[in-house]
């Protein structure tokens, strides 16, 4: 343990500069966590889109009236909104406040971001990070298993919810912004291939991007079956229900999207 260091120079007492430095850094990161909540609460009651319809800074009376919130929780919406501003979220001018760059990726109506947000600290997922310590003692593949007991497909299977927040038209818009990346920087990867399986893609933005840019090339979409029920396909691309797990359509390349 380090102790504290009461060296006494020029007769004043002083407490060692590189531990006030290290409980800082410590207390810094115990209350980090902190922003992405306030951030997704910030999603939830859409503050962003409040601000943008009201088309110019706005101040905390006006947004706590529009969010119908007591007088006596004011304060509190203050402090959630001075943390983002802090981390430039939003940004506050004598007016009030105002969008960033940042939060404009969070509005309803453009937004693939949001969709993200809202998986990844939904209490579902954020039990499997309260696991991890539980997962390095056990003999499961992922923390989430440990968490859950089954793994993340299969529990989307039967929650309904987490279906939903895995496949909705958010995160189709992400798979749109991902395919725009994918063909710009990977294009040449693509040529000379005449069948790709995209698995686990969902309702297939990725793929159906491949497909309009070769039209020549097959493509399937392998995903659970109530992913891909009701979708349809078109010349060159299909929609197949299953199990990743358990067989993948044939085709001369996989197209696998792992997040680190």
């Amino acid at each position: 343990m380090h102790a504290l260091n009461l060296a006494v120079p020029n007769g004043k007492e002083s407490i060692d500069a590189e531990l006030l430095d290290a409980h800082a850094h410590v207390w810094n990161h115990i209350y980090k966590f902190m922003i992405p909540m306030f951030l997704k609460c910030a999603v939830q009651l859409s503050i962003p889109d409040i601000i943008k319809n009201h088309g110019k800074p706005m101040s905390l009376s006006e947004l706590t009236g529009v969010l119908h919130i007591s007088k006596a929780k004011s304060h509190c919406l203050q402090r959630l909104m001075s943390l983002l501003v802090d981390s430039k979220f939003f940004v506050q001018v004598e007016e009030g406040y105002w969008l960033t760059p940042s939060s404009n990726l969070l509005l309803k109506d453009s937004s693939y971001v949001t969709p993200l947000l809202l998986l990844v600290l939904d209490p579902i997922m954020m039990k499997s990070f309260e696991s991890v310590s539980e997962w390095f003692a056990d003999d499961h593949a992922t923390a989430f298993e440990t968490a859950h007991g089954v793994k993340l497909w299969e529990k989307a299977e039967t929650d309904s919810r987490l279906s939903e927040l895995m496949n909705n038209e958010g995160m189709e818009r992400h798979g749109r912004f991902e395919s725009c990346v994918v063909l710009k920087d990977c294009e040449n990867l693509f040529f000379g291939v005449e069948s790709l399986v995209d698995v686990g893609g969902a309702q297939g933005a990725i793929a159906k991007a491949v497909a309009d840019a070769f039209p020549q090339m097959k493509c399937i979409v392998l995903d659970l079956p109530h992913v891909v029920a009701g979708l349809e396909g078109s010349a060159n691309l299909t929609y197949v229900g299953g199990n990743m797990f358990e067989a993948i359509p044939t085709a001369h390349a996989v197209l696998i999207k792992v997040y680190t």
